[in-house]
């Protein structure tokens, strides 16, 4: 019987104790032949903070979900099921149903694009259109504005800003603005 990888439901937050916990459980019971990976998609966010201040971390991309590479079968499945934190498998009827290769393909070039090390970088911001802001660099620096656009994956932001009297419109990167309070 082949391999194929299944998804599994967790608790929100417990997908790492989850992954852990099954990793014990598939030593303890002597199921590496059939148990042979488990996954957590997961990718690097770039949030710009108060300031320009840019910080990164990584983020679930499927919160309360663990991806699990199986052979099912009643023991198999029982290990798996009955992991603390684990609510069952994802599937019809619940039978678990094997991801297509495609979606597993899908699901791990978002955790990791290229196929290499480096994960994709989504960027984040508290900025939200209207938000009064000034800019803080570039040639455009102490004018003040409001926020009509966020474009987060780009990391930029549109701006209102007077200039000679006229509400102009302009892009700048998340860094070069600083909401005013």
């Amino acid at each position: 019987m082949a391999k194929r990888w299944y998804v599994v439901h967790t608790y929100s937050g417990y997908e790492n104790k989850v992954k852990n916990d099954l990793e014990h459980r598939i030593e303890t019971y002597g199921l590496e032949d059939q148990i042979v990976d488990i996954q957590i998609p997961t990718e690097e966010i770039t949030e710009v903070k108060e300031g320009g201040k840019r910080e990164t971390k990584e983020s679930k991309v499927f919160p309360g979900y663990v991806l699990v590479r199986m052979e099912v079968d009643d023991n198999s499945w029982a290990v798996v099921r009955n992991t603390p934190g684990v609510t069952g498998f994802v599937g019809i009827d619940g039978k678990p149903t094997p991801l297509r290769r495609s979606e597993y393909n899908k699901i791990m070039r978002r955790t990791n694009p290229t196929g290499t090390v480096a994960p994709k970088h989504t960027t984040t911001s508290n900025l939200e259109p209207g938000m009064a802001v000034k800019v803080v660099s570039g040639p455009l620096a102490d004018f003040d504005g409001s926020v009509s656009e966020v474009m987060p994956e780009a990391g930029k932001v549109k701006v209102m800003l007077t200039i000679f009297g006229r509400e102009t419109p302009v892009e700048l990167t998340l860094d070069q603005v600083v909401t005013i309070i």
